[in-house]
């Protein structure tokens, strides 16, 4: 794991809910949080653990499942979400390369106490999605033409 984050504090600070409300919203909005992190992270998502308490768990759930790439955890047997990412943080074997995601103080020192990059969830989700606007940004500009030919041809193939 390279990046762990909380998933209810990553939830509220980036403002993604799911569609459902009401009985079922709580799931609809952990679902719609996993697809836009897995969206945003690319292959990292393969790297990435995400902590919800175990409270609004949907039932049958198991305390542990994949989401396209990301480990998705349920603090089922910690006293909260935060204990177990605790938890995580104690046990990882190179904390100076993990990025802890919370804005929860009490997150934020264990990561610190370990050397590990902690970021506010806001800042962390607002500069993935700028990357990720970048980076489509990028891809989506055609290769220059090689040379003059090149250019004729395609003004030819578009009727100029």
């Amino acid at each position: 794991m390279k990046i762990l984050i909380d998933g209810y504090n990553l939830l509220h600070a980036s403002g993604v809910f799911g569609a459902v409300r009401g009985p079922g919203g709580f799931e609809a909005s952990r679902r719609a949080l996993l697809d836009a992190v897995a969206t945003l992270l690319g292959d990292l998502r393969h790297h990435t653990t995400v902590v919800f308490d175990a409270a609004e768990a949907p039932p049958g759930l198991p305390a542990r499942y994949a989401h396209d790439g990301i480990d998705v955890r349920f603090a089922r047997d910690h006293a909260s979400a935060d204990a177990l990412i605790e938890e995580l943080i104690e046990d990882h074997d190179a904390p100076g390369a993990l990025t802890v995601v919370s804005a929860d103080n009490r997150i934020i020192t264990a990561a610190r106490r370990r050397r590990a990059k902690a970021v506010s969830s806001h800042e962390w989700f607002t500069e993935l999605r700028a990357a990720h606007r970048t980076s489509s940004a990028t891809e989506a500009k055609p290769a220059p033409p090689e040379d003059d030919r090149e250019v004729a041809r395609w003004l030819r193939e578009f009727g100029y």
